[in-house]
């Protein structure tokens, strides 16, 4: 295999400021894409329910927008190139994205998000960041190195408003690209720059275009002071579930996945969709709220966690792990994180209506195991449920590390007992 050409310290100078530069528009394209998710997701769950004379959406909505989302998708993937970005199941990819699959993956993610599908949003930012990186070696010439440098700084700067500013995106890249070595360090930098100008962009933004709304934001959380053993027990135990919930929602998936014929992909999405409408009505029927069981789930937490009903809690779960594991198989493109960090603090909340268990010790270990057993990140999930909880949560930071760790080493037992899952780690 050819040696990739040597930055120069001239040349990789040049990238620092161009990650910088690159930072600006990628911010740009993530806060449209976010606000133009928002008011289509406003318009068809709520406008279109009060045109139609209903304080909620009706049953026919929740069944069918779905599925109609499936069908935005289909097109997506059949008319456009890139099929729409990458599959769910392949994990969160940080590789450089050709400029022209970008009307594709910006489609597909607007059938997913916006139409109730149970993924995030941070696959299609991170595939539009790296667009917009990309299309930087439209004017400037870049060897293969170069470009990924590019394309990681925009993926980068795309995703920081998502996980709460630039330190868990830089933590992402440095411990998703570990097996890369030395390789990895001429990235490192301008991506770090692209995340914290992105993030200042996302600031100025504030509420507009609903961004707050796409990111998992859990206000006024109760102060969690001292460590108890107890709390430790149950952070074990919510990280062992969330690998195992995650671990089987994926391989349903993939029992879909594996039909891929294309002339296949619009029943299976339009199908997906209907199954994840109904889902989310059965919940809606049996007491719960059929929006909590649509969508990746971020809106739904402070809810959530507040919840004293077993029974509600136990719907909810049910209906989203299984919504979840269509998504995911039927063809819908978006990401797995969110979905899988609703389900782990789901767990961690059965503990709050049972054992009196606070709920900001809810929010923080469910964070750290749902993100570890989806990334197989440790320091990266456990940063990201730090800075989610803030300062009313540092005494839940080791119950967090403790629940990121049971996640971690209960994927890497059932890969080595059962092979490997269909969703790779961060690549």
């Amino acid at each position: 295999m050819p040696e990739q050409p040597q930055i120069t310290a001239g040349a990789y100078l040049r990238l620092v400021a161009l990650g910088a530069v690159v930072g600006i528009p990628a911010a740009l394209v993530a806060a449209m894409f976010l606000a133009l998710v928002h008011d289509v997701e406003h318009w068809l769950w709520h406008d279109l329910s009060d045109a139609l004379g209903h304080s909620s959406p009706p049953w026919y909505l929740v069944i069918g927008l779905p599925a109609v989302g499936g069908l935005i998708v289909a097109l997506a993937r059949l008319l456009l190139p890139g099929d729409g970005g990458h599959r769910p199941l392949e994990g969160l990819s940080m590789g450089a994205t050709p400029v022209a699959y970008g009307p594709g993956i910006a489609l597909a993610g607007l059938g997913t998000l916006a139409f109730g599908a149970v993924l995030g949003p941070e696959a299609p930012l991170i595939a539009l960041g790296s667009v917009v990186g990309m299309s930087v070696t439209l004017f400037y010439r870049a060897n293969q190195r170069e470009e990924r440098v590019l394309a990681t700084a925009g993926s980068f700067s795309a995703i920081s408003a998502l996980f709460g500013g630039p330190l868990v995106g830089g933590m992402l890249m440095v411990e998703g690209g570990l097996a890369a070595g030395a390789a990895l360090l001429p990235l490192i930098l301008p991506g770090f720059v692209a995340a914290a100008v992105g993030y200042l962009i996302f600031v100025g933004f504030g509420d507009w275009g609903g961004i707050q709304a796409q990111s998992l934001v859990v206000p006024d959380l109760p102060p969690y002071t001292g460590t108890h053993f107890g709390d430790l027990l149950v952070a074990v135990c919510v990280g062992v579930l969330a690998a195992l919930v995650v671990t089987a929602a994926r391989r349903g998936a993939g029992v879909l996945d594996r039909r891929r014929d294309r002339a296949q992909i619009p029943l299976l999405l339009v199908a997906g969709g209907l199954a994840v409408g109904l889902l989310a009505q059965t919940a809606d029927w049996l007491g719960a709220n059929s929006q909590d069981v649509l969508f990746s789930g971020q809106a739904s937490v402070p809810g959530l966690v507040t919840s004293d009903s077993t029974k509600i809690v136990l719907i909810l779960f049910l209906a989203k792990a299984i919504a979840y594991g269509v998504s995911l198989g039927a063809g819908f493109r978006g990401g797995p994180v969110f979905p899988a960090i609703f389900l782990a603090i789901a767990l961690a909340t059965f503990a709050c209506v049972w054992f009196d268990v606070s709920p900001t010790l809810a929010v923080a270990i469910g964070t750290a195991a749902g993100t570890a057993a989806v990334t197989r990140l440790l320091v990266t999930a456990s940063l990201f449920a730090t800075l989610l909880v803030g300062t009313a949560g540092i005494d839940a930071v080791p119950a967090a590390v403790i629940a990121a760790s049971a996640a971690w080493l209960t994927m890497a037992a059932v890969d080595r007992r059962t092979g490997p899952s269909p969703s790779p780690p961060v690549s």
